[in-house]
């Protein structure tokens, strides 16, 4: 009977690995879930990546609002009033205006006109601080996208990797029940003695402890898979690695990272931006050249049903001389923060380089681990049968063959989780490099256009509405 549950326990552990440690809940006729699948919903469902996008999208509109420095303003106004007006002329007869109260009821029209002529390279600088700062938004964005996509990925392996340790854990637990009773057989014949048994009991509880805190696991992976994927996980396929789309070598790896990963990159966009900054408050120190146009209709401005029509047009140059220093102080402060944003790309240069190489060695690990662990389970499932057979001669005792099981179970979930290890590694190398993303993988998802709205909302010129309709 132990025989028989010993070989149940490996067939179980061969079954899962080749499955890729699925993970199945009582769901007859359902469709698998796919490591790519879950990475779509996760792409199109993650809060935290909608987030994202909402604020890439509230950052365009930083765009249409410099570019109104180009454009004209205009201003109506309009005003009614009542008033009374007692006028006297001296010498002339009271009855005709002397001490009368002539009612008017005054009104003016008027719309002004105003638009910038020069403004010492202020609008031209805004919009361009405006664009980097979009396109650093955009980098941001893809990182985010990483992210989540990695995330997603490693909440997908955690739950298949913590099923089949239960399911070790919980096979393990009914070798050593049956391994209890055939003690306590052995006992009642005399074979045994009274330690052998309370050994057994002993390590029949810790087996339960083992399934207890497996089970545990489970379902706080279960929960981040959740929170990340947006829906509980149901029937889940074999996850497989992605180094099919890494580089050759970490060399070429970091390469590639340093050329492409988005947290460089969107630092190279925020010096831009810094340094626009720099260029549109120089413009303060510039003359600035306006023209003002006006038109306005008076009624009963001094008598009743009079009519006064005006029109103007100035041109107004202004020339800064002295300000009191606060703008050459704001000048030299986004000086300073131009040269701290240089070195932030400098630190993030070399935080990629260490995620690259540290995860490289990670990948490198899980493989030789996965091979190293294929052995051992190998070696360990030989050793406990021979302990077995030896135990039953009386040349092993009863903790010989309980510590052999307890070897052979860590061997199996030490396979189990380096070959989680080497799929999510696998991701993580990818997204070091800056090339995690559905495209990269081939995931059938319709792909957020981060340009889109930004084309749509530049140019307009007026519109309370979203181009999604808010």
């Amino acid at each position: 009977m132990a025989e028989k549950v010993r070989a149940t326990g490996i067939t179980i552990l061969r079954k899962a690995l080749l499955v890729g440690l699925a993970y199945v809940t009582p769901l007859s006729g359902a469709q698998a879930e796919t490591l790519f699948g879950a990475l779509a919903k996760a792409y199109t469902g993650n809060p935290t990546l909608n987030a994202q996008r909402a604020t890439l999208r509230a950052t365009d509109e930083g765009v249409p609002q410099a570019l109104a420095g180009y454009r004209p303003t205009i201003t109506g106004t309009a005003s009614a009033g009542a008033q009374t007006v007692n006028r006297h002329v001296p010498g002339v007869g009271d009855i005709q205006t002397g001490g009368q109260f002539r009612p008017l009821y005054p009104r003016s029209l008027s719309i002004q006109v105003t638009q910038n002529i020069f403004t010492g390279g202020r609008t031209l600088n805004t919009v361009r601080q405006a664009e980097s700062t979009v396109q650093t938004a955009r980098e941001q964005l893809r990182f985010q996208e990483q992210s989540t996509l990695f995330d997603a990925s490693q909440a997908y392996m955690n739950v298949l990797a913590d099923t089949a340790v239960l399911s070790l854990q919980q096979n393990n637990v009914e070798v050593l029940e049956e391994q209890l009773r055939q003690t306590r057989d052995r006992f009642n014949v005399g074979e045994v003695t009274r330690t052998d048994v309370a050994q057994s009991e002993a390590a029949l509880a810790t087996g339960h402890a083992q399934e207890s805190a497996a089970a545990a696991t489970l379902r706080s992976s279960i929960a981040t898979y959740r929170q990340v994927i947006g829906d509980d996980p149901r029937q889940l396929a074999p996850g497989q690695p992605v180094e099919k789309f890494l580089p050759k070598n970490v060399d070429s790896a970091v390469r590639v990272a340093l050329g492409k990963h988005p947290a460089i990159l969107a630092g190279l966009h925020a010096v831009d931006a810094q340094e626009f900054q720099v260029k549109t408050l120089e413009s303060q120190l510039r003359p600035q050249l306006g023209v003002t146009a006006g038109l306005s209709r008076d009624y009963d401005s001094q008598t009743r049903r009079d009519t006064t029509t005006s029109a103007s047009i100035a041109a107004q140059l202004t020339v800064p001389i002295y300000e009191g220093g606060a703008v050459y102080s704001q000048v030299r402060q986004a000086k300073e923060q131009v040269g701290q944003a240089r070195m932030q790309v400098d630190v993030t240069r070399d935080q990629v380089r260490q995620q690259v190489i540290a995860s490289w060695a990670q990948l490198d690990a899980a493989r030789q681990q996965i091979a190293a662990s294929q052995a051992a389970v190998q070696a360990n499932e030989i050793a406990l049968a021979g302990v077995r057979e030896e135990a039953k001669v009386g040349q092993r005792t009863t903790l010989d063959v309980l510590n052999a099981q307890q070897t052979l179970l860590s061997s199996r979930v030490q396979l189990v989780r380096a070959q989680r290890d080497r799929i999510v590694a696998s991701y993580q190398v990818l997204g070091s490099i800056g090339l995690l993303s559905v495209g990269t993988l081939g995931i059938k998802v319709a792909q957020y256009n981060a340009k889109r709205h930004y084309e749509q909302v530049r140019d307009k010129w007026w519109g309370l509405q979203t181009p999604d309709g808010r």
